[in-house]
Formats: structure tokens, sequence, C-alpha cells
């Protein structure tokens, strides 16, 4: 007769499965901290740059419009001398016409006919044109010379002008500094200290973070997801792919903007590590 088995003792020998979370890849996890922690820091870095606003490139575009200004007075400073010399050496020209004019003149007292008179004559009328010409050529030197003057004097007071707007922006942008200079400072090497985590073959972890960080408008390429969603472009994020991001088994980026996605987990120990 074949043997009963009791169904409890059956119900006992049955083994009920249970889910069990894969082991974290430690090496990713460390990575995944550090680029966090670099972004934090880098994000700090961004905040004081925003305090100072667009005062570091107002002071530079005022720096270059008064160097062209003061370029543009050397070359108008230039043009006037080269206009003078100019004018000097037409005065130097007629002289030796008004000389030519005499000699000729002297000639005609002592000519044997008409034909030489009116040869002597013709000379006259050409010394007495290129007189004319340079005369005219020097007024016109002179009322370019004037030209210049008021251009001169025109630049001269917009670079007076603009160099009190830099005095001023620099003063204001001096006081901004160094009210933050220190934490900047400190935060720049912070970064840097960062960054020396990645070497390597982890070096191009830190390229890729720097490539997205150029590209972002707001900076960030390492992101925490935020409501099911990219904490940097808010484009949903689903359920399965959330679950990898948690198991920091491998670095995962956001679909659609390309950013470095952690959970609050990663942000917590990033956290930690600023505070050590």
């Amino acid at each position: 007769m074949a043997k009963k088995v009791s169904t409890k003792k059956a119900v006992e020998t049955v083994e009920t499965p249970t889910i069990l979370r894969p082991d974290v890849d430690v090496a990713v996890e460390k990575r995944l901290v550090a680029l966090y922690t670099l972004q934090s820091v880098d994000s700090e870095i961004d905040k004081i740059k925003i305090i100072r606003g667009e005062l570091p490139q107002a002071v530079q575009d005022l720096e270059d419009e008064i160097a062209g200004l003061n370029t543009r007075i050397e070359n108008f400073t230039a043009e006037i001398k080269e206009t003078e010399a100019a004018n000097k050496q037409r005065n130097v020209e007629i002289s030796e016409h008004q000389e030519q004019i005499k000699k000729y003149q002297k000639q005609q007292d002592n000519v044997r006919n008409n034909r030489e008179y009116e040869s002597l004559n013709k000379e006259i009328e050409f010394q007495d044109l290129e007189i004319q010409l340079c005369e005219r050529k020097m007024k016109e030197g002179a009322a370019h010379i004037k030209e210049l003057k008021q251009h001169i004097e025109a630049a001269k007071l917009l670079k007076s002008n603009r160099e009190k707007d830099l005095d001023a922006k620099r003063e204001e942008l001096l006081s901004i500094t160094a009210e933050t200079e220190k934490d900047e400072q400190r935060l720049l090497a912070k970064s840097k200290e960062q960054e020396q985590y990645f070497v390597g073959s982890d070096e191009r972890y830190l390229t890729g973070y720097k490539r997205i960080r150029n590209a972002a408008r707001n900076g960030l390429a390492v992101v925490q997801i935020d409501r099911d969603s990219c904490g940097g472009c808010f484009s949903n994020i689903p359920p399965q792919r959330q679950m990898e991001i948690k198991m920091h088994k491998k670095v995962i980026v956001c679909e659609n903007c390309g950013r470095i996605l952690v959970d609050d987990d990663i942000a917590a120990k990033a956290k930690a590590q600023l505070e050590k």
C-alpha cells in the first residue's frame, strides 16, 4: 500500500521565492557619486557667476571699445601729420615754381623774337597752374586736417565717457568679486580635486561630463530623477529605467537630453561627501 504524505508536510517543503536586489557595482557607484559631487560643486560656482551677471563681459566690451578709440585717435593723428607734411612739401614746390616764373620772366627781357617770347610765356603759365594746383591741394589738406581734428575731439569725448563707465563697472565688479572670491576659490579648488578622481579609463566620464555640461544651457550634466522625470529636461523616465538607475550597475543617461541620471541615494552620498 502506498504511503500517504500529509498535506501539512508537503506545504512545508515548498520554498517561497524571494526577489533580491543584485549586488551594487561599487566602482560604478563611486563614479556616480563623484560625478554628482562634481556637478554640485560646479553648480555652486555657476551661482556665483550668475551673481556677477554680465559685468565681466560688460567690462571687457568697454575695454575693447576704449582700445578701439585709442587706435582711431592714433590713426587720425598720424593722418594729420602726413597731411601737414604734404602741405609743407607743396609750400616748397610753390616756392620752386615762383622761382621758375621769375627766371622765365627775366629771360623774356632778352628774347630775340616772338616765338621765344611765347614759349617762355607758356612756361610761365604752366608754372602758375602748378602753383594753383598746389594751393588747391593745400586748402583741401587744411580742410581735411580740420575734419580729422573734429573726429579726434569726438573720439576723445566718447573715450572719456566710456572710461567713466568702465571705472563704474570695474568698481561694481570688484565689490561683488570681493564678496564671492573666497567661496569661488574654495569651490574651484574642490572642483579640481573632484576631477582628480577621473584618471585612466575613467577620464572618458569626465570628458563626457564636460561635453554635456557645456552643451546644457543651465550647466547641468548630472541630474536626479524628480517625480519620475529627468531633472534636466523633465521628460518621463519609465519605471524599468528607474529601476536600472537605482541598481547602480552602470552610468545611465536620459534618452531625451543625454544628461546623466542618478537616484536619491547617490545624491545623498554626494552631499555627505561634500560635508566631509
